[in-house]
């Protein structure tokens, strides 16, 4: 095979890929065009319209705020019932230092008085029972300052709570800000009530399936005559 006859092998080759490539894009985008649909764009008239009703369970901002009233409410709840455990560990630790004391005098005592009568049971049973409550004490004792460390932590972490409440403070000032200027932007000295009702159907409008039309009219207004 002469070099020329290999060159044209090669570009029909190449022809050939790219005429497949090309298929193969044009059937891919004439699938895609098939499964786009533009009313899955376009919000449901028969869903949206009408809006709900501006009550007080659809305002966005009456119900922000009431989200942020009792986030603040609910939020110095806990933080009182914290402070009150907090309190009370506090309290139950200064107990227990006042119980190590009699302990630790206790112990002092029957430590003498093994070493003065070293054949009496009793103070050696003594001695024991109140080292290993000492010991007990001394456990209870840590494991309040855990929880006292705990508890202010928990408080730490609540202060997240008023950040999070300023925030949406925030969102609602800005809101109201945009509310305010978009009033303003869309004023007119015209009032509502002055001006002319807006016709419901144009020329040129396609989606003209919910329009009443002009016999339909008359023949509602016939039956209402007969009744």
């Amino acid at each position: 095979m002469t070099q020329e006859e290999l060159d044209a092998l090669m570009n029909e080759d190449v022809d050939m890929d790219m005429n497949d490539l090309s298929t193969e894009t044009k059937e891919q985008v004439e699938d895609d065009e098939s499964e786009f649909n533009e009313h899955d764009y376009r919000v449901s008239a028969v869903h949206s319209w009408p809006p709900p009703p501006p009550t007080d369970d659809n305002k966005m901002v009456h119900q922000l705020d009431d989200v942020t009233k009792e986030s603040e409410e609910k939020a110095t709840e806990i933080f009182d019932l914290i402070e009150g455990i907090s309190n009370d560990l506090t309290n139950a630790e200064d107990t227990v230092d006042e119980v190590n004391n009699v302990l630790d005098a206790n112990i002092a005592l029957f430590e003498t008085l093994c070493t003065k009568f070293p054949h009496v049971e009793a103070f050696k049973t003594q001695l024991a029972q109140n080292q290993n409550a000492k010991a007990k004490s001394s456990s209870l004792k840590d494991m309040m300052e855990t929880n006292i460390d705990t508890v202010m932590n928990i408080m730490d972490i609540m202060q997240y709570q008023d950040i999070h409440r300023q925030k949406i403070e925030r969102v609602i000032n800005v809101m109201r800000a945009l509310s305010t200027y978009m009033n303003h932007l869309f004023s007119s000295k015209v009032d509502d009530s002055k001006r002319v009702a807006s016709a419901v159907h144009l020329p040129g409008d396609q989606n003209t399936d919910n329009v009443v039309s002009s016999d339909e009219i008359e023949a509602l207004l016939a039956s209402f005559g007969q009744k």
